[in-house]
């Protein structure tokens, strides 16, 4: 995963400087400190999913440049199949799988994320970053943590959030969860 990370850190950094943006810039645009930014690349710190997808609008390149390295050619449709979408190891207590990264131009970003249990008591790391999210539950109970909040979340239910404020996502039960998320 280090290695990945590294990958996608480096076009980061490479496709900024193309851009003739400096790390103020960013930093300023993302409302993150010079100093993180920096982490992000040099790749010492793991660039949340939503942070990737709002340096590639800046940068004016799609998120699936970032991942992957290759530039998404489909204009009219794309179609992911059952278990195909390309894996985005973004977040350690999240796995993401990415459902349309070949169309290019999108207006958000499509993810299945999956949540592992964790040991009784812990609770998940927050996070929050510029835009909105809407989560739909696919598989299993999550609670969800934003903003002071904690909600239950079962199969079929859905919220729609500013993703400026902090939130979370567990997987209740002792089982792990599935949500669809789109990041706009």
């Amino acid at each position: 995963m280090q290695e990945k990370i590294k990958e996608i850190a480096d076009r980061v950094h490479e496709l900024r400087e193309l851009s003739d943006f400096t790390v103020k810039d960013m930093a300023e645009y993302l409302k993150v400190s010079d100093e993180t930014y920096g982490r992000y690349e040099d790749g010492t710190e793991d660039i949340p999913a939503s942070i990737l997808f709002e340096i590639a609008h800046k940068l004016r390149v799609d998120m699936a440049t970032l991942l992957t390295g290759e530039e998404p050619r489909m204009n009219i449709f794309t179609v992911t199949r059952d278990g195909k979408g390309v894996n985005v190891e973004r977040r350690k207590q999240y796995k993401y799988q990415n459902l349309a990264e070949k169309f290019i131009h999108k207006k958000a970003e499509f993810f299945v994320v999956t949540v592992e249990p964790k040991p009784y008591g812990t609770k998940p790391e927050t996070n929050s970053h510029p835009g909105q999210e809407f989560n739909y539950v696919l598989e299993g109970s999550l609670k969800v943590y934003i903003h002071n909040n904690e909600l239950i979340l079962n199969e079929g239910d859905s919220i729609y959030f500013d993703s400026t404020y902090e939130h979370a996502m567990e997987a209740l039960e002792g089982k792990s969860a599935k949500f669809l998320a789109v990041i706009m």
